[in-house]
């Protein structure tokens, strides 16, 4: 360019298009939390929750959402009501929450909690734009028809959960043959240094203290179980095309360290931050960028020291449950998280104490070995193997009251 030619004028980028769904969970508000700080980057299609209609509205409200669903229909009137005038359209129930999946968006922030996100992400999925994935169970529960949609419909998938954020970052640039394991760490949760006796007598209470998270009630309890890291290990098998073999966890209660990946030549990369999901949320809303984050730096020197255990599977017996049905492949993955779903809601109402949650999960894949066996062809297959490991995860359910 001469001194004396203009520079071209700059055009400013359109609002990106994205939708939230389950938007009014931990990782729904922590990602409109960032949304929220450059609102003219952004434009929210479509925001989605389960039974809050007062939350919901007033989320979509402050974000100009164009649709907003809510999951339980019966909340229906009330969400209605309290978008009257907003220009807001309100809906409740499943077709409308697949609707809300399926509406045109440049991103989808995929954190329905359970199996009950598998097919609005799948939804998503189809689009063939970047999905943002924060619902492990869609592939612990139906990681093979998960990923064939995924390249099926040329969909960039971004792992949200901080231990897949952290792999990926850590394993982008090198071929899949000089990876020799992908580790991802575990904080240990509340009862890391707790007796097999204190933890028979642990309330949900005292469960659902996670030392550095900040997370919703049902992973938090994963978490305290270790279930969490089995169904992030099912997760990374199929994210990353591991075999199972290559893939471990090790115990690091400061959750600094998120992952560890060896290479073949004996090197370890490693991604750490403070542990705040705003870190992985960002990085997959700005990918392939980076954004800023208003969160806490990390400072070596000032935590003095990082420290690594091995797992103890006698006193968290769900992460070799998880385990096992990684290596048993078929079905296995599906009833493990129907069965520990059953389990941690009986726990949170204090049906059932904190050792009977893998107790039923094991009765229940021992007497789910039929379904286990099965290959599911479809997203319905896959629900309907769900339903039944429920139903019987639910008929142990008395003998470990």
């Amino acid at each position: 360019m001469t001194a004396t030619q203009s520079a071209p004028r700059a055009q400013a980028k359109a609002p990106r298009r994205i939708s939230i769904l389950g938007a009014t969970g931990s990782i729904g508000e922590s990602t409109l939390d960032l949304v929220g700080r450059d609102p003219q980057a952004y434009k929210v299609v479509a925001l989605t929750g389960g039974k809050n209609a007062a939350r919901l509205a007033e989320l979509a409200i402050l974000h100009r959402a164009e649709f907003a669903v809510l999951a339980d229909p019966k909340g229906y009137a009330d969400l209605k009501a309290a978008l009257a005038g907003t220009g807001i359209e309100a809906a409740a129930g499943e077709a409308s929450l697949l609707e809300a999946a399926s509406r045109p968006a440049d991103w989808v922030m995929a954190a329905i909690v359970g199996a009950a996100g598998l097919k609005p992400t799948l939804r998503a999925v189809r689009q063939g734009t970047a999905t943002a994935l924060a619902n492990k169970e869609c592939l612990v529960s139906a990681g093979s028809i998960f990923m064939a949609e995924v390249a099926r419909h040329g969909t960039t998938l971004l792992p949200v959960d901080s231990e897949h954020s952290a792999a990926l970052q850590a394993m982008t640039g090198t071929a899949p043959e000089r990876i020799e394991r992908v580790c991802i760490t575990a904080s240990g949760g509340p009862f890391r240094t707790w007796s097999l006796q204190q933890m028979a007598a642990a309330e949900p209470e005292q469960a659902l203290a996670h030392p550095n998270w900040s997370m919703g009630p049902k992973v938090t309890i994963d978490s305290a179980t270790l279930m969490n890291k089995g169904l992030e290990l099912l997760e990374a098998h199929y994210l990353f095309d591991l075999p199972p073999e290559k893939l471990d966890v090790v115990v690091h209660p400061q959750s600094i360290v998120h992952c560890l990946v060896y290479m073949s030549d004996g090197a370890v990369l490693a991604q750490l931050c403070c542990p705040d999901m705003r870190t992985p949320i960002a990085y997959s809303l700005a990918w392939p960028e980076r954004m800023h984050v208003p969160n806490r730096r990390l400072d070596l020197a000032e935590l003095g020291a990082l420290t690594f255990e091995a797992p103890d599977l006698q006193r968290f017996p769900a992460l070799r449950l998880a385990k096992e049905a990684l290596a048993a492949g078929g079905s296995a993955g599906t009833v493990l998280n129907a069965a520990n779903e059953v389990a941690v809601a009986a726990f949170l109402d204090k049906r059932i104490g904190f050792l009977a949650i893998a107790g039923l999960v094991e009765a229940t894949l021992v007497a789910c070995s039929d379904l286990i066996g099965l290959a599911p062809r479809s997203a319905d297959d896959v629900l309907d193997i769900d339903t039944e490991a429920r139903s019987r995860a639910r008929g142990w359910l008395a003998r470990f009251a």
